[in-house]
């Protein structure tokens, strides 16, 4: 019984370790959203310093879950939240890097803007935003009902996606002098779409960790 109650102990820790890196991601999400509206140079620089920091969480969890599994042989949903923290880490730490690319681009789009910025990118910008949010909040407090909304949002990302794609192609026809900068933004828009699939896998995850299915197949 003092092994449970030990290892239930660890297994809340685990937990917590990953809401506080899931509120890191939302942070970082949340001024890419302001460093590609406003060119905030500093905000970019931020971003890129801090993603060694979720680097560092994510090593943590993970030798965290590792150990749970070798000290205990864990039921079912211990298992599954345990699978959870090692499926979700990987999705917040490559938001995290993909925040990091889109401020780096961002630095070199700001010296110097020779194109007029995609009307699109930034409502990208912050449906992402608000799907990240979602995505954690719905682990947070187990909402199943939230982690679908967050789901089906990623088609919207995908079509807004589509949309800058096309004008920046469209652009890139006109003026092929400034493909340079086309490209930037088109890498930055592709992020963004990126950015929306992590969101969508949490909220997949987070229905796994409550019902043992994912994408419609049961696991554990």
């Amino acid at each position: 019984m003092i092994m449970r109650n030990k290892f239930d102990v660890e297994l809340e820790d685990l937990n917590l370790d990953l809401i506080r890196m899931g509120a890191r991601a939302e942070e970082t999400i949340t001024k890419v959203v302001s460093v590609i509206e406003n060119c905030d140079m500093e905000g970019a620089k931020e971003i890129i310093e801090d993603d060694d920091l979720v680097d560092a969480m994510a090593r943590q969890i993970e030798s965290r879950s590792m150990k749970l599994i070798m000290k205990q042989q864990p039921v079912a949903k211990d298992l599954r939240m345990i699978s959870t923290a090692l499926k979700m880490i990987t999705d917040i730490e490559r938001i995290c890097d993909q925040a990091a690319d889109i401020s780096e681009i961002t630095l070199c789009v700001c010296k110097e803007i020779v194109i007029e910025k995609p009307k699109h990118i930034p409502k990208m910008g912050k449906t992402t935003a608000q799907m990240v949010h979602m995505a954690v909040e719905s682990y947070v407090h187990r909402d199943m009902e939230l982690a679908e909304k967050v789901i089906e949002m990623d088609n919207e990302v995908d079509r807004l996606y589509d949309v800058v794609k096309n004008e920046l192609l469209e652009m890139a026809i006109r003026d092929k002098d400034k493909i340079d900068q086309i490209v930037d933004f088109l890498m930055i828009a592709k992020y963004l779409e990126r950015i929306g699939d992590h969101a969508e896998n949490i909220a997949e995850w987070t229905v796994f960790s409550e019902t043992g299915v994912h994408k419609d197949k049961r696991i554990l």
